[in-house]
């Protein structure tokens, strides 16, 4: 009988191990022990983390309905001292034991003769406990049925474990999910806004590659992002390659990984981020910046579905949604042979143009709050902003936005770090947002000094708008830190 009781815990411990069902795993657990150990009553009492008292969980026996209406206090009868002091119990006779509490007993008209009881502990922490009472056949409980039931509680207790850390999990994941959608959330009730939505959610349902055009700043990255979070791929990877800022070198090795010894400083396998991204979806973005020898490597992975590894000779089959994006003029690359006609062509399968956000001024006014929510959550200055002026927003209208979406949310996040008042006013704005220059190019200037003139004035404006930043600056023009600088310098700005 032993031997077949060890055998059934056994069991159930690897049940346990492959289920997070607690509610299932528990039944089962005092089903089991009641039946082995031949119980008339057998109960599970968990702390409740909030009242510190325990409340009965599972109950079986004739009064296992009634019984859960109760609840003990910590040191309250033998479960309630098996809490508190975290080691099991077992009484022969309730009646001469002075920890025995007749309270739930006589309430519901069961009597009780003896019990045996243990505590649900994970390390230090007692979660709860489980007991028994009494045997069918009116014997008193052994300390062969607490043994048992000691290894019945480690499993339950294991039970509770796995079940609350995977609902924790699952409760972060939700709220990384839900931050992630804000961060990420396309704003725009624009007419030409809702058809982009409308094509991307068509899009996104395809394996179709996609190409995104659009100025910088204009949200190329948040449509590729829908897309995929759209698509039967969004529990896959989606990774995004900024391929103008890299070297081809370092960029081939990147986007396919290498082998060991393939150059000077691999001195393990490393894998690429096609590989990492294989049944999701990689965004390659600036495709425009690419060379004609990358742009080959890149046509393969599309017809053929393979990559290669620096150093390899092995095709590895990756299942990739590639979406790329650029701001430059691909079709008059392609016609300047910088850029193959072949990967145009394959990249272009359905294409997105995103306008500009003087192209779609109605979506400024919500844009802007969006931006405001956002930097009010971490801004970390203590200032409530509770809104933005009528006047601001009428500058926030009225202005061209050469920087695009990202230069009005680096314009709201001055102003919020900035701005002295509750609303957003148009003192708290920069000089360039509230009194744009007009274009004062006079005839007789060569094509190079009314384009430094342009280049002077642009990156002046931009450096305000981020506080002189140049890094905020060359995230907003998109280009490197390294290029604005020398421009500042061979400009004079």
């Amino acid at each position: 009988m032993r031997d077949n009781s060890l055998k059934i815990i056994k069991d159930i411990s690897e049940i346990v191990n492959s289920t997070i069902n607690m509610s299932h795993l528990l039944d089962v657990i005092i089903a089991t022990a009641t039946r082995i150990m031949n119980a008339k009553a057998s109960s599970l009492l968990l702390i409740d983390e909030k009242t510190g008292k325990l409340f009965f969980h599972i109950a079986t026996g004739e009064k296992k309905e009634e019984v859960k209406l109760y609840e003990l206090s910590m040191g309250e009868g033998i479960a309630g001292w098996v809490a508190e002091h975290g080691t099991p119990v077992l009484t022969s006779n309730v009646k001469e034991d002075p920890r025995w509490s007749s309270k739930i007993s006589n309430a519901i008209g069961f009597s009780t003769s003896s019990i045996a009881c243990a505590p649900l502990k994970v390390g230090d922490t007692v979660l709860g406990v489980i007991e028994i009472i009494d045997h069918l056949d009116q014997t008193s409980l052994t300390q062969e049925d607490l043994d048992m039931l000691c290894a019945f509680a480690d499993i339950a207790a294991l039970s509770i474990l796995r079940a609350r850390i995977f609902s924790s999990v699952n409760m972060e994941n939700e709220r990384l999910r839900e931050a992630l959608v804000g961060k990420f959330a396309i704003v725009g009730e624009s007419p030409i806004m809702k058809k982009i939505i409308s094509d991307c959610s068509k899009v996104a349902h395809s394996t179709a590659t996609a190409l995104i055009t659009g100025g910088s700043g204009t949200g190329k990255e948040l449509i590729a992002r829908f897309i995929h979070n759209s698509s039967p791929r969004k529990s896959a990877p989606y990774i995004t390659v900024n391929c103008g800022a890299l070297p081809e070198t370092l960029l081939e090795s990147e986007l396919f990984g290498y082998e060991k010894g393939a150059f000077t400083g691999a001195y393990g396998q490393k894998t690429g981020l096609f590989e990492a991204a294989d049944k999701g979806t990689i965004f390659l973005d600036e495709i425009g910046e690419t060379s004609l020898g990358m742009q080959v490597k890149l046509l393969r992975v599309l017809q053929e579905g393979t990559i290669t590894r620096v150093g390899g000779t092995r095709a590895i089959k990756v299942d990739v949604r590639v979406i790329a994006a650029t701001n430059r003029d691909i079709e008059e690359r392609v016609q300047e042979k910088d850029f193959r006609d072949d990967l145009y062509y394959r990249l272009n399968v359905v294409r997105i143009k995103l306008p500009t956000l003087s192209e779609r001024k109605e979506d400024i006014p919500s844009l802007a709050k969006h931006f405001l929510e956002k930097f009010q959550m971490t801004s970390g200055s203590g200032r409530k902003v509770e809104g933005i002026s009528p006047e601001a927003m009428e500058v926030l209208v009225n202005y061209d936005w050469p920087g695009n979406i990202r230069q009005l949310e680096n314009v709201i996040e001055l102003a919020v770090i900035m701005g002295a008042t509750k609303d957003i006013k148009p003192a708290d704005l920069p000089r360039e947002v509230c009194q744009p220059t007009k274009s004062n190019q006079s005839a007789g200037l060569t094509l190079k000094d009314a384009q430094d003139n342009f280049k002077r004035d642009f990156i002046r404006r931009t450096l305000e708008s981020v506080s002189g930043s140049k890094t905020k600056a060359a995230t907003v023009l998109d280009v490197q830190r390294t290029y604005l600088s020398r421009l500042i310098k061979e400009l004079g700005v």
